[in-house]
C-alpha cells in the first residue's frame, strides 16, 4: 500500500492511499472460502455453497470490510509516520486517477491546534461548595408525600392547594369555543396551571357555581386564535377536593424500597440520594466554570471547521429532539449553534491536550466509584453494572465523562480559585 500526506491547510491534510487490487481482491477471496465452509444456506449442504452464490450473497459486504481495514492500516501508518495529532473523523472517499490494478482512496484529515503555553494558574476559577442539610432531607419527604398524595371532596369553598374539576366555555370575536357544550377541565389552584384571572376568580366559589368573566390575554399566548384578544370565559365549579397528604409511616416508607420500613434508614437512604445529585451539580457547576475560563483564554485559536460543524449539527438535532417531546416545532439551521459548537470543541480538544501534555490518565478507582453511583439509581444495580461492562459503547462514553471530570479537577486544582458556599437548593439549580 502506497500512502501519502499533502498539507490542505493549517489544521487539514489530505491523506491518499492506493491499494493494490490483487492485495483486495486475494484477501476477500480468503474470507469467501472460510464463509463458505461454515456457511448455511437453503437448499446446499454445509460445506457445498457453491462459490458463486458465496460471492453473491456475501462478496459485497466482505469486500467493503477488507477495504475498510486497510484504509484504517494506511491512515494508522499516515498518523505514525507524518507524527498527526488526528481531531475527529477523517472523511475518506474515492480517488481520481487510479491506476491500472489499483484503487485509490483521499482521507481528509483535520487536526488539533496548537494551544502554546497552557498555564492553568493564570485562570480564575469559581468553586461552589454545598452540603446536604437535615432540613433538606425533610423537605425531601415532604416531597414524596406530595407524591403520594390523595384528594378528598370537601363541601367548602375553593381555596388554594385545591384541586379543582371546571366545565368551561369561552367566546372569542363571538366565536365560542367549543360549539356545543363545555370542556372538562381540572387545576390545583396556585399551580399557575391556567390564567391567573381566572384561577383568582375559582377561589372562594363552591362546587355548583358559576361564573363569567372577561380576560385579555397576552400576545404570545399558547393558543392562537385568542392571542392578544378579549377572551369571555364562563366557568363552573363542580368538585372541590383537598390534598391529603400520606403518614410517614412503615408502609409508607417500605413502598420506597425500604425493606425494614425504618425511619431513619429511610432518612439515610435520601441523604445519600441527595449527595450523589449533589456531587453531579458540583461537577456540572465546575466544568462550566472552568470551560468559561478556557473559552475566554484560547478563544483566538483556530479550530478544525469540520469538527465545529459536526458538533453544531448535533446541538441542533439534540434541541430538535427535545422539542419534538415538548410537543413543538423547532426550525433552525446549523448555523444557529456555531458559536456554542465552537465552544464545545475548543474545550473538548483544551481537556484532550491537557491531559496529554501533563500524562494523566483515567483512573480505573473513580470509573468503578461512578459506574456504582449510576447504577445505585436503579432497582437492580448489579445488572446495570454488567450492562455497561457488556457494552463498549456505553463503557466509552462513560470513560470519556470519567476523564473529562478528571481533567476539571486537575486544571481547577492549579488555577487560582476561590470556594463560595451555596445552599444544597441553589447548588443544585442548573
Amino acid at each position: 500500500m502506497q500512502v501519502s500526506v499533502e498539507s490542505t491547510g493549517n489544521l487539514e491534510r489530505r491523506v491518499i492511499l492506493s491499494l493494490p487490487a490483487g492485495d483486495v481482491e486475494s484477501q476477500v477471496g480468503s474470507r469467501l472460502r472460510e464463509i463458505a465452509q461454515n456457511v448455511r444456506i437453503k437448499g446446499f449442504r454445509p460445506g457445498k455453497v457453491p462459490a458463486k452464490v458465496v460471492e453473491q450473497r456475501f462478496g459485497g459486504q466482505v469486500r467493503a470490510e477488507v477495504v475498510d481495514g486497510l484504509l484504517r492500516q494506511g491512515l494508522d501508518q499516515a498518523v505514525r509516520e507524518h507524527a498527526l495529532r488526528v481531531a475527529g473523523l477523517p472523511q475518506v472517499a474515492p480517488g481520481e486517477d487510479a491506476g491500472e490494478g489499483e484503487l485509490k482512496y483521499v482521507a481528509s484529515v483535520e487536526l488539533v491546534p496548537e494551544f502554546g503555553e497552557l498555564d492553568m494558574s493564570k485562570l480564575e476559577v469559581i468553586r461552589h461548595t454545598a452540603e446536604v442539610t437535615d432540613a433538606d432531607i425533610e423537605r425531601m419527604l415532604e416531597n414524596l408525600r406530595q407524591q403520594r398524595a390523595s384528594w378528598r371532596v370537601v363541601e367548602r369553598e375553593a381555596k388554594a392547594g385545591d384541586l379543582v374539576d371546571l366545565e368551561i366555555s369561552s367566546t372569542v370575536d363571538g366565536v365560542r369555543t367549543p360549539a356545543e357544550g363545555v370542556e372538562k377541565s381540572s387545576t390545583v389552584l396556585g399551580s399557575a396551571a391556567i390564567y391567573p384571572e381566572v384561577e383568582s376568580a375559582i377561589v372562594g366559589m363552591r362546587a355548583g357555581e358559576e361564573k363569567t368573566i372577561d380576560v385579555t390575554l397576552p400576545a404570545d399566548w399558547h393558543v392562537p386564535q385568542f392571542a392578544g384578544k378579549t377572551v369571555t370565559s364562563t366557568f363552573k365549579l363542580v368538585r372541590v377536593a383537598e390534598q391529603v397528604l400520606p403518614e410517614v409511616d412503615a408502609a409508607f416508607i417500605r413502598s420506597f424500597g425500604v425493606k425494614s420500613g425504618d425511619l431513619e434508614q429511610f432518612k439515610a437512604d435520601i441523604r445519600s440520594n441527595l449527595e450523589r445529585e449533589l456531587k453531579g451539580a458540583l461537577m456540572n457547576r465546575l466544568r462550566r466554570e472552568v470551560g468559561e475560563q478556557l473559552v475566554a483564554a484560547y478563544k483566538d485559536v483556530e479550530l478544525p471547521p469540520r469538527l465545529v460543524e459536526t458538533e453544531a449539527r448535533a446541538l441542533l438535532a439534540s434541541a430538535t429532539e427535545d422539542a419534538r417531546r415538548r410537543g413543538q416545532a423547532l426550525e433552525a439551521a446549523p448555523e444557529a449553534f456555531q458559536e456554542a459548537a465552537r465552544k464545545r470543541v475548543l474545550v473538548g480538544l483544551l481537556v484532550g491536550e491537557i491531559a496529554r501534555r501533563n500524562e494523566l490518565r483515567l483512573d480505573p478507582a473513580r470509573l468503578n466509584e461512578t459506574l456504582r453511583l449510576i447504577a445505585s439509581t436503579y432497582e437492580q444495580p448489579e445488572q446495570v453494572i454488567a450492562l455497561y461492562r457488556n457494552d463498549p459503547q456505553l463503557m466509552q462514553g462513560l470513560q470519556t465523562r470519567v476523564m473529562e471530570e478528571q481533567v476539571i479537577d486537575w486544571i481547577a486544582e492549579r488555577a487560582k480559585h476561590t470556594e463560595q458556599a451555596l445552599s444544597f437548593q441553589d447548588a443544585i439549580s442548573q
